[in-house]
């Protein structure tokens, strides 16, 4: 049967555990110290809690009560799974050795980490990369613009992009045929600025000396563009209108979906467009606009 450790025990504990991550498990000295530092936190935590527990009476209510008193001080979900962790391997080492007799943390669940909210170009931004006045009529020019003005205007994937043929722009109707995950094609409407942008660029296109695919955008070489080319034609025209870090077709993809919620397009039709499977992947958007609907109020309340 375990012993049963009192106060005074607590810390041979956790030295005993220590050493094992240093004999036995070669761990840094860095990861030690840490571990260390969590579950002495967590020893002070539950000593003032209750003077009567001990690391073989805490049960899982009482790590949950420390999970939420780390959420109140400001932790966020990764730190807080770190400092469960290193309780895990404790329990784990202790029940092992036979120094506990029951290992109260295996039921608890950690915080889930918030995904960060997607980053966008603001509509202000686009209209300024996207005015005629910031463009010559080279080839490559007329090309990255329409390339920009697709992702914005239908917020379709790269791979759907530079899947397109000649053969899937719809003008009478002004639509597109996109194949998009697992071979599965949606039709997504275009409006007329998109429509002139992709006259004028196929009308550029014909005068190339050879063209070698049925792709509707191509290299002035002829060949159909790769994902990479377009990364970086993407990469390059955003930079003249943001400093933002990611600057990429998924940008403009979440860039697209913003737009249209902050627009009042509703959810399950913005869903319909983007391909999504499930509603929640699209419900992230609306942490987005609500997002800007905090700034606005914040700088604009006169007592916010």
């Amino acid at each position: 049967m375990p012993k049963t450790y009192g106060k005074s025990d607590m810390a041979t504990l956790i030295e005993q555990f220590l050493d094992y991550l240093q004999l036995e498990r070669n761990y840094s000295a860095h990861t030690i110290s840490a571990y260390g530092d969590d579950l002495r936190e967590f020893e002070l935590y539950f000593t003032h809690l209750d003077n009567q527990l001990s690391w073989t009476t805490v049960d899982a209510d009482v790590i949950r009560d420390w999970m939420e008193s780390m959420m109140d001080r400001g932790n966020n979900a990764t730190s807080i799974n770190r400092r469960l962790s290193a309780l895990r391997s404790f329990y784990r080492f202790a029940l092992r050795r036979k120094l506990v007799d029951r290992d109260p943390v295996h039921i608890v669940v950690g915080p889930k980490k918030e995904k960060p909210l997607p980053a966008f170009v603001k509509e202000s931004d686009m209209d300024r990369l996207l005015d005629e006045n910031m463009w010559t009529d080279s080839y490559q020019d007329v090309l990255a613009r329409t390339i920009i003005l697709m992702f914005y205007e239908t917020g379709m994937r790269l791979s759907e992009l530079t899947g397109l043929d000649v053969a899937t722009v719809d003008f009478v109707n002004k639509e597109i045929k996109v194949t998009g995950k697992r071979n599965k094609q949606r039709i997504i409407p275009f409006g007329s600025e998109l429509e002139e942008a992709i006259r004028k660029y196929i009308a550029e296109r014909a005068k190339l000396p050879a063209v070698c695919s049925d792709s509707l955008f191509v290299t002035a070489k002829g060949h159909r563009m790769t994902a990479d080319q377009v990364r970086e034609m993407v990469k390059k025209q955003l930079s003249r209108v943001t400093t933002m870090k990611k600057r990429s077709p998924h940008v403009l993809r979440h860039t697209f979906a913003t737009a249209m919620l902050n627009n009042d397009a509703g959810l399950e039709s913005v869903k319909k467009l983007l391909g999504h499977e499930s509603l929640s992947t699209t419900e992230i958007y609306t942490h987005t606009t609500f997002e800007q609907l905090k700034k606005v109020y914040n700088e604009a309340h006169p007592r916010a």
